[in-house]
């Protein structure tokens, strides 16, 4: 499920506004950071150490890197900077 999440929310951050409607990407975006707010806070860590995991494996440069700051950019950890 988590694989399918992050393939969904890739595809909307790597379109060009010819490709999806701005405003329904923003929709959806938000949609499933509302989803993964409702996660109890085990089910965020969980996620947090699958999307590492998938980070470490990942061979494109530019996934890595949006698979590294899902977990900041969808609010499962405080701001790191």
């Amino acid at each position: 499920m988590a694989e399918a999440l992050v393939d969904v929310l890739w595809f909307i951050d790597g379109s060009e506004d010819e490709q999806m409607d701005q405003d329904d990407a923003v929709k959806v975006t938000e949609g499933a950071a509302h989803v993964v707010s409702t996660l109890s806070s085990d089910q965020q860590q969980e996620l947090i150490i699958l999307l590492r995991e998938m980070a470490a494996a990942e061979t494109n440069p530019a996934r890595r890197e949006f698979l590294e700051e899902f977990p900041e950019s969808f609010g499962l950890i405080d701001d790191l900077s």
